[in-house]
């Protein structure tokens, strides 16, 4: 079974020549299959390459000119896949963009380009960006009617999105597949990297943070668990968040003095990921975090329907020393938007007392099982 993506329909109208474009994403996505899906109906001449290719990582290497255009001789379309593989890659295809203003030029890679900088500098003003995510509802609802995607609402926050665990059709399976995606995948670009303690240490940052999603978390608490000091906490909770591992949302605040703004929360990209760090897969009825994973969704499925549609909005969330809290908060369009994620359809929700008299002008909104496919979808 194939899930058809975001920018599959209209995909040619990102290329342009003189730029390169760049698809970014976790691993195992489908930012592959993405690209191979729209080379069956491309009709120019294009070099297709891996960056795994020792070759090809020799030519970029060399940082020379000729070598590079020979390379790219006789195409209108080069694609380098798993491009973070290859070597000073940012460099060379600013060289090719620059002397090959007719060229066109796909690279797909990883979150290691974005950690290690390889295509940031060299191609400022030279490229432009998709990011691929996990399935999102905006993307199933092409496949799915409404009622069905409903009906499939456990198993998304029990096994996430990840499209090789979708098409699976035992538990068994999906669980082992995840298992693979959380210990092999996922910290894979992060380990990388130099000065990183271990798996061990990042595992365990994982775990504490599985167990605070919707609550506002302490470095200093998480380096004491960790045994690792507050700085290096820092880091790897900024690695986590480029390497499309965590989402950061931090408190919103118009220097009201009881509002709760120094902390952040954090949330996963993908559920199952979450579920597999902690391992747990049970079923919602036998689980005490159903709340956590539904606010954990609802806030991922709709940042993807932002960036996907290209809604421009800042995301936080607000809370007073008191308890008073909004889930969700957007900024956008010069208003604010508050949203609360509730499990239980019935559940009544009125908008906190402080939230009304600070931010009268705001408007406030529940987000529940009933509710959330317009808010994250249609």
């Amino acid at each position: 079974m194939y899930f058809q993506r975001y920018y599959e329909d209209h995909f040619a109208k990102y290329l342009e020549p003189g730029k390169v474009l760049v698809i970014f994403g976790p691993r195992q996505v489908g930012k592959t299959t993405l690209v191979t899906r729209f080379l069956k109906t491309y009709h120019g001449k294009y070099r297709l390459d891996t960056g795994d290719n020792a070759k090809t990582q020799t030519i970029f290497a060399s940082r020379d000119l000729a070598t590079l255009l020979a390379y790219a001789e006789g195409y209108d379309l080069l694609v380098l896949d798993e491009a973070q593989r290859i070597p000073h890659v940012g460099i060379g295809l600013k060289m090719l963009v620059d002397h090959r203003p007719d060229l066109r030029i796909i690279a797909t890679g990883s979150s290691s380009f974005e950690l290690s900088g390889q295509v940031g500098e060299p191609l400022t003003g030279r490229k432009r960006t998709l990011t691929l995510y996990p399935l999102a509802q905006i993307e199933l609802q092409q496949q799915y009617p409404p009622q069905e995607l409903r009906e499939q609402l456990e198993s998304f926050l029990i096994y996430g999105g990840y499209p090789s665990v979708r098409v699976a059709r035992t538990h068994a399976a999906r669980v082992a597949l995840l298992d693979e995606l959380a210990h092999a995948y996922l910290l894979k670009d992060i380990l990388e990297l130099e000065r990183v303690k271990g798996a061990k240490v990042l595992l365990d940052l994982l775990r504490l943070l599985a167990f605070q999603i919707g609550s506002e978390v302490s470095l200093s608490e998480l380096a004491r668990q960790t045994q690792i000091d507050t700085k290096t906490v820092a880091r790897y909770l900024d690695l986590f968040e480029q390497a499309f591992v965590l989402i950061n949302v931090r408190g919103f605040s118009r220097n009201l003095r009881k509002e709760v703004t120094k902390k952040s929360k954090y949330y996963f990209y993908d559920t199952g990921i979450r579920n597999a760090i902690i391992a747990n897969y049970n079923a919602l009825e036998l689980r005490n975090d159903v709340g956590q994973l539904w606010e954990n969704f609802v806030v991922v499925e709709r940042l993807k329907k932002r960036m996907y549609t290209g809604i421009s909005a800042n995301m936080y969330f607000w809370r007073t020393w008191d308890q008073q809290e909004v889930d969700l908060v957007e900024e956008r369009e010069g208003k604010l938007f508050g949203y609360e994620c509730k499990w239980r359809d019935g559940a009544a929700s009125s908008p906190p007392h402080d939230w009304i008299r600070q931010y009268p002008n705001a408007s406030y909104e529940t987000i529940t099982p009933k509710s959330h496919l317009p808010f994250v979808a249609c």
